[in-house]
Formats: structure tokens, C-alpha cells, sequence
């Protein structure tokens, strides 16, 4: 009881901080919303301060979540790629979360890394600098050492922040609670699973939390990339690294957040722009395993104009079945064979077998004919994707956490690339990665490679390799085809989509941050 009170007590502070930084009033209510949950929204609205009507969503609630701390900021980032639980508006919002936690001294930072290297910090590196970069969960020294062979190392030295795990594990009982609560009194979000969301989160902090891990992912995705031209993974000094520290190469490069530098840098901005989109391609399709968190400030231009990337703690991966239906999709809106999108979908098992193929096809095709006809360089994969996870509440479509994963990463590198290019045409630039992968599976050459790695399933779902081989012809040619002519994603039907979503989908989006709200009263007596 005691744990209990003292979760209920944590969300109220929290409510409370959200309704004073503003977070309510960016909440767009659906009409059919209960009273109550109403008058707990109105109630929230009257905490709010003075002078934020001139902010942004973002900043609001990057200043709200950041004074919750790194808890929170991480419950938002991970919100961030759920738009199927928190809605793709505020989803988008919490996209533009900025990592604002103060660094940590350096007492603090070399006994750190004393306790998880078992040597003191003037014996693992000549030099080690204060914090150059700090974020909710670590913070970044830039160092160095001489290694076995008499080369000087310049590194970039990753730890943890002190007791970090103890406040996660606190707040986390406080999610719990809400998660729980939520289930309780609202059925109808209980097909989202919050409580189920919740334990996601807390596995993926435990993950970002082991840098073995990260260490792990980084070599895992340096192996896939050997041969890669314009994308290399840092290296990792293995002998440096632990479970709460990390040693990896310094890179000296360009963030890709900084347009003024990469402008004076002299480089191709347009190749980088495509290395951007063709490099997530490659990595989702061709190894099913990829950064999740290509945000701009995640991303390098390094001095021979190649694409570097940091940052490894969120991963996603998609097996065979996932990346054949990508690109079943994707070709099925190219040739407006909606039926047959509509089939990928039922034999993966995403969609019920109760519901109808005719009619989800249908659906579909409510996707796809607005784009129809369009320019080319205003296409976005990402919102195709979106839009079609939209109708997972309309279909009764299980979450695929995976798909979701990967639809939010596309959204994102979309726009990194277009930062660099905002004429790129993103079909043309994606033919090469997305032709590539359907000839060497669906080719001449796949049977073979099936047969010596028995992926029977692939020979199922594939209807029969002349087909296939005919297949990834038509895809080249519909590529050409709206390389010229083009086509586009009218935004308008996100929302018209939305509107189509069911009643009790809508409110349990929002009732999360009703619970909060309605904690606003027992907090105000107790803050203010």
C-alpha cells in the first residue's frame, strides 16, 4: 500500500509539472471524450503559467519532461516511436525531444569509471577531458591512450550516470501504477496493452543501460557493413568498455544537425542526403538490423563525405517474414494492387482471419489512389506507411512493434535527408536498395540461395520464382515510371483516416494524460 501511495503521489508531481509547463493544452480531446476525463483536461488548464502560448509542443514538453528528469525524458522518447499508443500528433511532438540533463562532475565521472574499468582514470588514458555532451542516461568525455602498438588513441569515453538505475527503477513503479489504473477503469485501451507498453520500456532502458550491449550492436553492425562505401560504425576498444562504460573511436566529423558546417565542409550535400535513405534501406532489408535513433545529432559526415553514426542503444531488428512484407507493400501501392497488399497483410497473420480481404483491400485503396499521380520529390514513404498502421484499431490489427519501429525510423531519416536535399526524390533514390533486394530474392539466384538456407517460408509467400524474376522487373520499371511522372501522399488523408478510427480508440489515447491530470488537485496542495 505504502509502495503504492508513494507511485500515486509521483504521478500527481507529475501532473501537476505537465499542467504548469502547458502539456494539457497541446492535448486535442476527441468530442465523444467523457465528462470526467473533460473536467479533470479543464482542471489541469488552470495551473498552467503565464507566456507559453509562443512555444511549440515540443518545447513544452521537452521543458515539462526535462524538469521530471531522465525518467520521463526517456518515457518520452520511447513514446515517440509508439504513435499507435499516444496518437502520431503527439508522437510527432515528442520527436523534437531534446536531452537538456546537466553533466555530472568529474569526481563523480573518473570514480565511475574506476569502479567499472578497476583502474583509476590517469592509468587507462593519458588525458580525459570534462563532459563534452550530456544526456539522460550518460555523458561523453573525449580521452586517450597508447595502445599495444605504440599508436596513440583519441576516444570518445561513455559512463553512466550515478544511480541512474535506482531512479529509473522508482519512476518506473509509477508507470506501472498508471499503466494498470489505465487498463482498469477504461476497456477499451486495454488493446493497446499498457501495461505490456510499459514492460517494453523498461527492457529497453535496461538494454541502453548495459553498454556491453551497445558495444555489441555497434560491432554486430560494423560485421554487416565491411563493405559498405559511405557508412562505417566507430570502433570499439573492447578492453576500455563494461557494463557502465564504453570507450569508442573519437569521430572527427560533422554532425549532420549542423547545416552551417557541413555547407563550408565543401561535400556533396545531395549524395549525402541519399547515402542517408539508402543506408537505412540497406541495413533494414539486407540485414534486418537497424539504427533506430537516426536522428541528426546521431549522425556524422566524417572528412571523406561518409555517413558515421553513434549512438547504438536502440536497435531494431525485422526477420525475413517482416522485410518480405516491406517490400510486398511497398511494390503492391507502386503497381495499385491494393488486393494484393491486402493479402500480405492476412499472410503474415497482422490482419484477423475473421475480417474481410475484400474490404480491408478496400480501406487500402483509400491509401493509395490519392497519391496517385503526384510529384515525385514530394512522396514520403514513412506517411504511407503511417497511414496504412492507422487502421490497425479499424481491422483490430496486434500491434507490430517492430513495423511501428521501423515506420517511425523512416519518418525520421526522411526528414534528416531532406535537410540535406528538399528536392530528393525518395523512390529514384530508394530504387538501387529496394530493386537490389527483390532480384537477389526473388531472382534467378534466390532458389538457390533457399535451398541452402532453407527459407521455405520465403519460396511460400513468394507465389513461385518466374513470377518473382517478373516481379522485380515491373518494380524497376514502376520506379522509372514515377521517377517522371511521380506521385504523392496527400496529407489530408492521415486525416481523414483518423477520422474513421473507432470511438473508444480515441479516448484511450488521451486517458494516460487524463490520469495526470486528474492528479493536479492532490498535487497543488502539496507543491504549491
Amino acid at each position: 500500500m505504502i509502495g503504492s501511495s508513494s507511485a500515486l503521489l509521483r504521478l500527481a508531481r507529475a501532473g501537476f509539472i505537465l499542467a504548469r509547463e502547458g502539456v494539457f493544452s497541446i492535448i486535442q480531446p476527441p468530442a465523444d471524450l467523457p465528462f470526467p476525463a473533460r473536467l479533470g483536461l479543464s482542471i489541469a488548464k488552470l495551473f498552467e503559467r503565464s507566456g507559453l502560448s509562443d512555444k511549440s509542443k515540443g518545447e513544452r514538453l521537452s521543458v515539462a519532461l526535462n524538469r521530471l528528469g531522465p525518467s520521463y525524458i526517456k518515457m518520452g522518447q520511447f513514446l515517440a516511436t509508439r504513435p499507435d499508443v499516444v496518437g502520431p500528433e503527439l508522437a510527432e511532438a515528442l520527436s523534437s525531444l531534446q536531452d537538456r540533463v546537466p553533466a555530472f562532475g568529474m569526481k563523480e565521472a573518473k570514480e565511475a569509471v574506476e569502479k567499472a574499468l578497476g583502474a583509476p582514470v590517469d592509468e587507462l588514458f593519458d588525458e580525459f577531458s570534462e563532459p563534452v555532451a550530456a544526456a539522460s542516461i550518460a555523458q561523453v568525455h573525449k580521452a586517450s591512450f597508447i595502445d599495444r602498438d605504440g599508436v596513440k588513441q583519441t576516444v570518445a569515453v561513455k559512463v553512466l550516470r550515478p544511480k541512474i538505475a535506482e531512479s529509473f527503477a522508482r519512476n518506473l513503479g509509477g508507470f506501472y501504477t498508471a499503466a494498470r489504473l489505465l487498463e482498469k477503469i477504461h476497456a477499451p485501451a486495454r488493446r493497446l496493452r499498457p501495461v505490456a507498453v510499459v514492460d517494453t520500456l523498461a527492457r529497453s532502458i535496461q538494454f541502453e543501460m548495459d553498454f556491453r550491449l551497445e558495444a555489441a550492436a555497434m560491432s554486430e553492425m560494423a560485421e554487416h557493413c565491411t563493405d559498405d562505401q559511405d557508412f562505417r560504425v566507430p570502433t570499439i576498444h573492447w578492453e576500455r568498455s563494461g557494463k557502465s562504460v564504453m570507450t569508442m573511436e573519437w569521430i572527427d566529423g560533422i554532425k549532420l544537425n549542423d547545416m552551417e558546417g557541413l555547407k563550408a565542409s565543401g561535400q556533396d550535400l545531395k549524395k549525402l542526403g541519399s547515402s542517408v535513405i539508402q543506408n537505412f534501406l540497406r541495413h533494414a532489408l539486407r540485414d534486418g538490423f537497424f539504427h533506430a535513433d537516426m536522428h541528426p545529432g546521431n549522425l556524422f559526415m566524417d572528412p571523406d563525405g561518409r555517413l558515421v553514426a553513434v549512438d547504438f542503444g536502440i536497435m531494431g531488428r525485422i526477420g525475413p517474414t517482416e522485410r518480405l512484407f516491406l517490400a510486398e507493400i511497398l511494390y503492391g501501392f507502386i503497381s495499385r494492387n491494393y488486393m494484393r497488399v491486402a493479402q500480405v497483410h492476412f499472410d503474415a497473420g497482422y490482419v484477423p482471419p475473421s475480417e474481410d480481404v475484400a474490404t480491408f483491400a478496400q480501406a487500402l485503396r483509400s491509401i493509395g489512389e490519392p497519391i496517385q499521380g503526384r510529384s515525385a520529390d514530394e512522396i514520403s514513404m514513412a506517411n504511407l506507411l503511417g497511414q496504412l498502421f492507422e487502421f490497425t484499431e479499424v481491422f483490430g490489427m496486434h500491434t507490430q512493434t517492430q513495423l511501428i519501429l521501423l515506420q517511425k525510423t523512416m519518418v525520421v531519416v526522411e526528414g534528416v535527408a531532406r535537410m540535406m536535399d528538399n528536392e530528393l526524390n525518395l523512390w529514384n533514390t530508394s530504387e538501387p536498395v529496394v530493386k537490389g533486394w527483390m532480384e537477389e530474392n526473388f531472382g534467378p539466384g534466390a532458389k538457390i540461395k533457399e535451398a541452402a538456407g532453407g527459407l521455405a517460408s520465403l519460396a511460400q509467400l513468394s507465389a513461385g520464382l518466374p513470377e518473382m524474376a517478373k516481379r522485380a522487373e515491373r518494380l524497376s520499371v514502376s520506379f522509372d515510371e514515377m521517377g517522371r511522372n511521380g506521385m504523392r501522399l496527400d496529407v489530408q488523408t492521415v486525416a481523414a483516416i483518423g477520422k474513421a478510427e473507432a470511438r473508444e480508440s480515441r479516448s484511450g489515447r488521451v486517458a494516460l494524460w487524463v490520469i495526470a491530470a486528474a492528479m493536479t488537485a492532490i498535487a497543488a496542495g502539496i507543491w504549491m
